[in-house]
């Protein structure tokens, strides 16, 4: 059963306040992926803080009108699934991951900072890091002047000690 009037404004609405907040877009084609692998794909995406839907492409056409996400408007065609997120990568890592376990979901392309990405541009957001593995790159930095400070310490502590001994 379609939807009704007042169900459409809802998704538009809904697809609006996420573009509103968001960084990034990518879609992909998922014809012929399996429903237990889109459930899966859906978890992922939750866990990524990463809204991850299928829609129907006009509904989105008119969610993306005055947004940076515009100009992909002429390429929503065909049984898509839209990934959206606040995070600059997180929405082409999580169907970047995933179609490369599963050749029926294809990337075809996605929108970040106002340009308009094909798939190899899709693929290469998908590739530099997430905040949080740079924020762990940066902890472990961070944290070695001090171990390594912390073992001296300790190493000059027991020459110490073997020395009164």
């Amino acid at each position: 059963m379609g939807l009704n009037l007042d169900d459409k404004k809802a998704v538009v609405a809904e697809v609006t306040a996420k573009l509103a907040e968001a960084q990034t877009v990518v879609m992909a084609e998922y014809s012929g992926v399996q429903v237990t692998d889109l459930t899966l794909l859906r978890a992922k995406a939750r866990e990524s803080g990463v809204y991850l839907r299928v829609l129907k492409n006009t509904l989105v056409r008119r969610a993306v009108v005055g947004t940076p996400f515009e100009p992909l408007a002429e390429a929503m065609t065909g049984p898509l699934i839209y990934s959206i997120s606040s995070d600059p990568v997180a929405a082409a890592k999580i169907l970047n991951d995933f179609a490369k376990g599963n050749d029926k979901l294809v990337l075809k392309m996605g929108a970040y900072d106002g340009k308009v990405l094909d798939k190899a541009g899709v693929q290469a957001l998908a590739s530099i890091p997430s905040r949080e593995e740079l924020l762990a790159k940066l902890l472990g930095v961070m944290q070695a002047p001090v171990s390594g400070f912390a073992g001296a310490l300790a190493a000059l502590a027991k020459q110490r000690e073997e020395a009164a001994a």
